[in-house]
């Protein structure tokens, strides 16, 4: 994951730590009247489902980490969960070392194999003695989500692919594909699909001759488009007019400037040489996939102020 989502991951792990941590410190204190009473402990924690839509279960352990109560749930009491020894798991450990809230990383869940959160709360008597510990279970599906994420638009991005392949990379040769052959028709196409009939994003698969590519009228598929279409001007028919798109940052006359560089990139050398790239007009990346299974994903911009030098090191 990119830094930009890593820093949302924390925004919102920070929102939550919050959220969860009020309303089980509130729990805590009322489960401190009942220490001695599991059986009222287990109707307090039943009562609690009533007013919280997001907790999954709920659980009161003694000072030593033994489960008190049943484990609760909305719908019923685990009562073959009492008794439990969690004072090895990894949330109790922190628990135990005096931090009165802690919320565990999210982890999938052993049973229904989802993202889930736990957290602790330690539970202290009128004098401030920890007297036991208030946990609960979280589906992150049900917890509110208040952190926005925003596109990262900025940054070269790097990534090294099959070891298996670099390792015989100068054993290879690149073969002449049907694309290689049709290229400036390819790419004239592919220019006018985006330029005025809704294409946003665009990959060319250089050595298996196809592409892929997404319309602003359906953004949730995608077309995928063989060679002979590629190569057959009238295909534009099969597509809607549509101006160039209002959210494209990529200056219309860069288009033909960014697939020229594809075509240099794919003939610039027969060893190291493009299989794939892709270009998207809304966030600007360029994404370029190398023989060597090397992947670039640049902004436009960057990309075109490199050169064959740049790449392969030759002019």
């Amino acid at each position: 994951m990119s830094n930009t989502i890593l820093d949302h991951v924390a925004e919102q792990r920070q929102a939550l730590k919050k959220f969860i941590g009020n309303n089980m410190a509130k729990l805590g204190r009322k489960c401190s009247e009942h220490i001695s009473n599991p059986e009222k402990l287990d109707k307090l924690l039943k009562a609690h489902f009533k007013g919280s839509n997001y907790c999954k279960y709920l659980w009161v352990l003694d000072h030593t980490g033994h489960q008190l109560t049943a484990t609760v749930s909305r719908k019923k009491l685990k009562e073959e969960q009492r008794g439990r020894d969690r004072v090895s798991r990894p949330y109790m450990q922190r628990a135990l070392t005096g931090d009165p809230f802690y919320l565990s990383d999210a982890y999938i869940s052993r049973n229904r194999k989802r993202p889930s959160l736990t957290s602790v709360q330690t539970i202290f008597d009128d004098d401030g003695r920890a007297i036991g510990f208030l946990g609960a279970d979280f589906d992150l599906r049900k917890l509110p989500y208040t952190a926005k994420l925003k596109l990262d638009k900025k940054g070269w991005m790097q990534m090294k692919g099959d070891p298996a392949i670099r390792g015989g990379l100068f054993a290879q040769q690149r073969t002449v594909s049907a694309m290689d052959e049709k290229i400036d028709d390819v790419l004239s196409l592919m220019t006018e699909l985006i330029l005025g009939h809704g294409v946003f994003h665009a990959k060319l698969h250089f050595s298996s001759s196809r592409a892929t590519v997404w319309l602003v009228d359906s953004p949730f598929d995608y077309q995928l488009l063989n060679i002979d279409e590629l190569t057959d001007a009238s295909v534009c028919l099969a597509f809607a007019k549509r101006d160039y798109f209002d959210k494209a940052i990529v200056p219309r006359k860069k288009l033909v400037k960014i697939f020229q560089q594809f075509k240099k990139l794919r003939f610039a050398d027969e060893t190291i040489y493009l299989r794939s790239a892709s270009l998207n007009v809304v966030n600007g990346k360029v994404g370029l996939n190398f023989s060597c299974d090397g992947s670039h994903y640049v902004s436009y911009d960057e990309f075109l102020e490199k050169d064959n030098k740049f790449w392969f090191g030759v002019k």
